[in-house]
């Protein structure tokens, strides 16, 4: 079995503007961050995932770039990023940065230039194209606005943007783009960086001739075409070049935010090695939507079964996790907050029931102490884009009401609030005023209180980091599911070289016994002498979190070892 870094530990990822603020401008910063990797080390991470920090306007909180090689000011600077690698790497922390190829800023110097005139040399840096009718070019929507085209005067042509209009996509036909991209890439490798998350990497190749989309159009004839944007067939091309101009000969990892993957065609990017290395599948975190992500529809088990098999099945090595940058928080979204007693309990349940899967587990700051979703009244306290051009569209169809119910449940600011570390003023976060409100909760819900508390669910992340780190059959165990049809309990079994081990999960508010096909299998053909096979319970309890010994309780949770076949 692979040995890999990036198999054998526990990724922490980490959104600077929120973690911590060093100088007071209320946002967080690079010397922030670096006053936390101690408390990183205690709890055992070994590998984050960091947000981007490259120069940008900030119209998508950084993932619109101005500068690929250049650390945004309010960030710090690049001596300050180079002490990070230094700081990190001596702790044994790997680096993985964030990178978007898919666009840049309308304000990189790259589209500056091409917007001046359709001779300029970097005019075929992006996607510009006739009107067609005195409309756009085709009929494609984006993910952030109504038409993925805006129109420049100047030149009288329209560009690309499958996200905002300050967001122009990069044309990777152009073999300079790819060259320029890869020279960057590389210059940050030899600057210590240990690898690259990146952004909607399946959306860099297009359709030739950017097709008209064919599926349901809105009221003004426009369609999310993601048929002619995604997992075209020149994705697997650039994805192999960038590996031998930049990933080949160095001990580093790529792990792709594969947009409109699934279990058909995810093995195309991991199955050979030649591409990505592991790729965030959305399966999981889009089931409670219904048409779009704001029709919020209730937690179904059987389902998040399903996919969890499907997946465990369908590659080899997953990536692990329930929150990120993107999501709301994963406890008010799939656990329970009801009480303290249950938010804290699912909290620790839901950490076992994911982290404990086969394949590398991403954890999200703020996320090991139990953060729950801002509770968001007005627009005032907002800053993500996409909920803004959510509420303004819904003011257009009446649908206000609609949209903050969305808002409070699935917007990306749940997640950006500001990392809980004590509950001192602004939670220990800034001593100015923060960039976005603190959730109101702090003084209950963070990491100086959860520390002195050994039963937190901040102590439960670190036994089971522990647990996992110390373990081959949880690192590289088979995954084996269990009661799939039981509508309460996920439960699954991993099993390496004559060990294995059992965890059982209760998704539920009541108790509930341990059913018989719980039982291991025991040895010699698996009953022993009384005919009866050996319980699961009989094992050694490795971790636990509302088990009495016969069942769990509501949202209770048991990880213990099992005989093997």
């Amino acid at each position: 079995m692979s040995g890999a870094w990036w198999k054998e530990r526990v990724f922490y990822q980490i959104y600077p503007r929120s973690f911590q603020d060093s100088n007071g401008d209320g946002i967080g910063d690079i010397n922030g961050i670096i006053s936390r990797l101690d408390y990183l080390k205690w709890l055992g991470v070994g590998a984050v995932w960091l947000c981007p920090i490259y120069d940008s306007p900030n119209a998508d909180m950084g993932y619109d770039i101005r500068d690929y090689e250049k650390i945004m000011a309010e960030f710090g600077t690049m001596e300050d990023f180079d002490r990070l690698v230094r700081e990190m790497h001596r702790r044994d922390i790997k680096l993985v940065m964030d990178l978007v190829v898919n666009h840049s800023s309308d304000e990189h110097a790259w589209f500056v230039e091409s917007r001046k005139s359709k001779d300029n040399p970097y005019r075929d840096y992006y996607i510009w194209r006739d009107g067609r009718g005195g409309r756009e070019p085709n009929n494609w929507s984006s993910f952030f606005t109504p038409s993925a085209w805006t129109y420049d005067g100047t030149t009288d042509q329209w560009y690309l943007h499958l996200f905002s209009e300050k967001q122009p996509d990069l044309n990777w036909e152009n073999p300079s783009v790819r060259e320029e991209i890869y020279a960057m890439i590389n210059r940050w490798f030899d600057r210590g960086v240990d690898g690259f998350r990146m952004d909607v990497i399946t959306c860099i190749a297009k359709a030739p001739g950017l097709p008209d989309g064919e599926g349901e159009r809105d009221e003004n004839g426009r369609v999310f075409a993601h048929e002619h944007f995604a997992f075209q067939p020149k994705l697997h091309e650039y994805l192999r070049e960038l590996r031998r101009r930049c990933l080949d000969g160095r001990d580093c990892m790529c792990v792709g935010e594969t947009s409109f993957v699934n279990t058909e065609n995810a093995s195309s990017l991991v199955g050979d090695g030649r591409e990505l290395d592991m790729l965030f599948q959305f399966d999981v975190v889009d089931m409670d939507g219904e048409g779009t992500k704001w029709d919020v529809i209730p937690f179904d088990l059987k389902k998040f079964k399903r996919i969890i098999a499907d997946w465990q099945k369908a590659i080899d090595w997953n990536t692990l996790f329930w929150e990120n940058h993107d999501q709301p928080r994963s406890v008010p979204r799939f656990g329970c907050v009801e009480t303290e007693e249950l938010r804290v309990r699912s909290a620790k349940m839901l950490a076992a029931a994911m982290f404990l899967l086969r394949g590398t587990p991403f954890i999200y700051q703020g996320e090991e102490i139990g953060m729950t979703n801002f509770p968001f009244t007005e627009a005032s306290q907002l800053r993500d884009v996409e909920c803004f051009n959510l509420l303004k569209e819904a003011e257009k169809t009446g649908r206000t009401e609609w949209a903050w119910n969305g808002i409070r449940h699935k917007g990306r600011d749940n997640a950006r609030t500001p990392m809980q570390w004590s509950g001192q003023e602004n939670a220990g976060f800034t001593t100015g005023d923060p960039w976005i409100d603190v959730n109101p909760n702090y003084t209950q819900i963070n990491v100086e209180k959860a520390k002195k508390d050994e039963d937190s669910i901040l102590h439960f992340y670190r036994e089971l980091i522990r647990l996992r780190g110390e373990s081959d059959v949880l690192k590289y165990g088979s995954f084996e599911p269990l009661c799939e049809e039981n509508e309460d309990l996920f439960a699954y079994r991993r099993e390496y070289e004559g060990e294995a081990v059992v965890v059982v999960c209760n998704f539920s508010g009541r108790t509930v016994k341990l059913p018989e096909d719980l039982a291991c299998v025991g040895a010699g053909g698996g009953e022993d002498e009384d005919g009866a096979r050996a319980r699961c319970e009989a094992g050694k309890v490795l971790l636990a979190a509302g088990f009495d010994g016969e069942g769990l309780l509501p949202w209770g949770t048991v990880v213990t070892t099992a005989v093997t076949s």
